[in-house]
């Protein structure tokens, strides 16, 4: 199964890494697409880690990120810098997706 998870918020961190570590521990993937208040969440290590474990893609909206001047400098390049676009691919591809 895949799960999408789209980031609205910076007000839960600890939930988007619990969810994938759950989704990761048995065996599903994880697509992970952050706009609006959650691209606060890329100046996060903890957050920005996800990125590298094995069946977890994540993105996030360029448009959003610069509209609140969040600093995209340093981020992973695992973390794709999109628009809307990989929003609308993740609901296509997703077979569950939770909105935090």
């Amino acid at each position: 199964m895949k799960l999408g998870i789209l980031v609205t918020t910076d007000r839960h961190l600890e939930d988007v890494l619990g969810l994938t570590d759950a989704a990761i521990s048995k065996g599903h993937e994880v697509i992970i697409f952050n706009m609006d208040d959650g691209t606060k969440l890329l100046g996060s290590e903890s957050f920005n880690a996800l990125c590298k474990r094995e069946g977890v893609s994540m993105s996030f909206c360029d448009h959003s990120a610069k509209g609140l001047n969040v600093s995209t400098e340093g981020i992973p390049e695992g973390i794709v810098c999109g628009s809307q676009f990989n929003n609308a691919n993740m609901m296509h591809d997703a077979d569950r997706v939770i909105n935090l």
